[in-house]
């Protein structure tokens, strides 16, 4: 979503470090492009303004004129002063009396239903016990897509026909208080618009089972729209926190760095794709870090540590750092990685020049090539992959048929595994201070 923005920030940033000291004139320069960026990437107007003004006074300050690397220094505090426009971190409330009640609103086709599965798989694996709340009698489906992602996550749903949302969800609390639940995920109705039938709604409801929290789920691809959506919202309940939806989208995210500011209304959590798993807990630095093209190498290491298995991949990468690694290990190394998420995701994840370079990369043809190496290596036999030596002409035209490629496709994926573990030899004999002299 920010990749436009993140490129226009990244070439102001270059022509910055260019120089060694900064002028004043040098940051007012630097400040309009970077305003520019900003509204081009549909950041609300009033924000940019005070954004960039925070940023120039303290860039033509002391903190730089004094400090050893200006443009560095420049950069830390755009950082700094986009991780404050993007508001503080504001974790999940789920204190007090048993069951608390999360309801999600907005307006339809938002996602709140997917994002109910979402939230109770998250908080099922923290150790909750979850009823879901079918509160949607309007829209055609809505009570049977719950029900649906229920079974697939093996949680409750309740759901009664032919009664008003505002009973059905004081049944279904009182139903969770005495089934032992721990938390319940309300889905309410939605509309195509804001209304004041749907606002009456949702007031009844709140007061009835006083919610300990009251999400409204918002799509980040509209864009300014998004902050309309939210100030409707807030003005008629009480707002306890945003889930920003598509935030994989190709849209230019301007509503996400503004929705914070315009509203008052912390962001909670991040909808990153149409998997159960894609959602994250909102962190303003990690937003920031790919915005300013830092990647987020913290989000990286999360995906890794709940995808991967630890131990063998201890024992993959003692095996690689003697150059004793098999195709065994890289077929399961493949297989880990696969569980950690498209590969264009990860690609985005990776900070400085390995991010720059990631986004040169198609994805597509990146994940086509991926598959296609999976093809291969599924289509060799255990001792095949063990020792690739034994792979003749015939084996190789056997392997080829098998995983619809080409004997050279074959030739390449050999080549690619013999010249990987040269060099992974040439380090383990190099030893720690070798490897650390070699990529400075």
């Amino acid at each position: 979503m920010f990749e436009n923005l993140t490129e226009r920030l990244e070439g102001v940033f270059t022509n910055l470090r260019r120089r060694g000291k900064l002028s004043e004139n040098d940051v007012d320069a630097a400040m309009r492009e970077v305003r520019l960026a900003l509204l081009e990437a549909d950041v609300n107007y009033g924000v940019v303004k005070d954004f960039v003004a925070r940023v120039r006074a303290r860039a033509v300050g002391h903190e730089v004129s004094k400090a050893l690397n200006p443009a560095q220094q420049v950069i830390k505090i755009v950082n700094e002063e986009l991780v404050a426009t993007l508001g503080d971190p504001a974790p999940l409330n789920l204190q007090g009396e048993r069951p608390r009640v999360i309801m999600l609103v907005g307006l339809q086709g938002s996602g709140k239903t997917t994002h109910a599965g979402k939230l109770a798989k998250m908080l099922r694996a923290r150790g909750e016990r979850i009823l879901m709340v079918a509160a949607d009698p309007y829209r055609p489906a809505a009570v049977k897509q719950l029900q649906t992602l229920g079974e697939r996550l093996n949680i409750d749903v309740f759901a009664q026909e032919n009664v008003a949302p505002p009973d059905l969800a004081q049944r279904a609390v009182e139903y969770a208080r005495k089934g032992g639940f721990g938390a319940v995920i309300l889905d309410t109705a939605g509309r195509s618009q804001l209304d004041d039938a749907l606002m009456t709604e949702l007031q009844a409801i709140t007061k009835r089972i006083h919610p300990v929290e009251i999400l409204l789920v918002v799509d980040a691809m509209i864009g300014q729209e998004a902050i309309n959506i939210a100030r409707g919202f807030r003005d008629a309940i009480p707002l306890t926190g945003l889930i920003l939806t598509k935030m994989d989208g190709d849209a230019r995210g301007g509503a996400a760095i503004s929705i914070r500011s315009v509203t008052n209304v912390p962001i909670k959590f991040l909808g990153t794709g149409e998997g159960l798993d894609a959602i994250e807990v909102y962190d303003p630095g990690r937003v920031s870090s790919r915005i300013l093209g830092m990647g987020d190498l913290i989000g990286l290491i999360e995906r890794a540590e709940a995808s991967l298995d630890q131990k063998a991949a201890e024992e993959q990468a003692g095996r690689l750092l003697k150059g004793e690694f098999t195709l065994e290990d890289f077929a399961e190394q493949l297989r880990q990685v696969r569980k950690m998420g498209p590969l264009g995701k990860l690609l985005d994840m990776l900070p400085g020049g390995m991010g720059q370079a990631a986004r040169q990369i198609d994805p597509q043809e990146a994940e086509k090539q991926f598959k296609v190496t999976e093809a291969i290596l599924n289509s060799m036999t255990p001792k095949e992959r063990r020792n690739p030596k034994i792979l003749n002409a015939s084996r190789k035209r056997r392997i080829a048929a098998g995983s619809g490629t080409q004997v050279q496709d074959v030739n390449r994926l050999l080549k690619q595994y013999l010249e990987a573990q040269r060099m992974f030899k040439r380090l383990s004999k190099m030893g720690m201070g070798g490897i650390s002299r070699l990529f400075g």
